[in-house]
């Protein structure tokens, strides 16, 4: 099995891990077969990841998609974060082996699980998100202006 020098240094030295004590949101998956167990921390303002943590319990990739992942969200708006594909971590790590591609979708699971967290604490904030997703014509095909699967509201 083969790793990118990426996710080499993203195990070796991993970004943003730790916790935030106050967190906005909190998402926590996990992979019954493999054991791997992903916690996202969440910090938000007006919109925006300031800051972002994990702590990941498995192997070296589910270490590296993880810090990638959080990488790829921080400083971005919760809607960009949204949007975050198990793929496009994959493809930022510059490929994982076939039998570690779950690693990335748990990632991706993590933060989408975090933000889910964030609205449930912050209803207000998911409606003015909303019509903030409404306003973009990019955002969705489904026409009702959100993917993060809202059912619509």
């Amino acid at each position: 099995m083969l790793y990118s020098d990426k996710v080499m240094d993203h195990f070796r030295n991993p970004r943003n891990m730790g916790t935030i004590d106050d967190a906005d949101g909190i998402g926590e998956v996990g992979n019954a077969k493999c054991g791997d167990i992903m916690k996202m921390y969440l910090k938000i303002d007006r919109g925006i990841i300031t800051d972002v943590k994990f702590n990941t319990f498995g192997c070296g990739s589910a270490i590296a998609t993880s810090s990638m992942a959080t990488e790829m969200i921080k400083g971005k708006s919760v809607k960009e974060a949204l949007m975050l594909s198990n793929k496009a971590v994959v493809e930022a790590l510059d490929g994982l082996p076939a039998q570690k591609i779950h690693c990335s979708v748990l990632a991706e699971e993590a933060v989408k699980a975090a933000i889910d967290n964030y609205y449930e604490k912050n209803p207000e904030s998911f409606r003015e998100d909303l019509f903030r997703l409404e306003d973009d014509e990019d955002s969705c095909s489904s026409g009702c202006g959100g993917c993060s699967g809202c059912g619509g509201f």
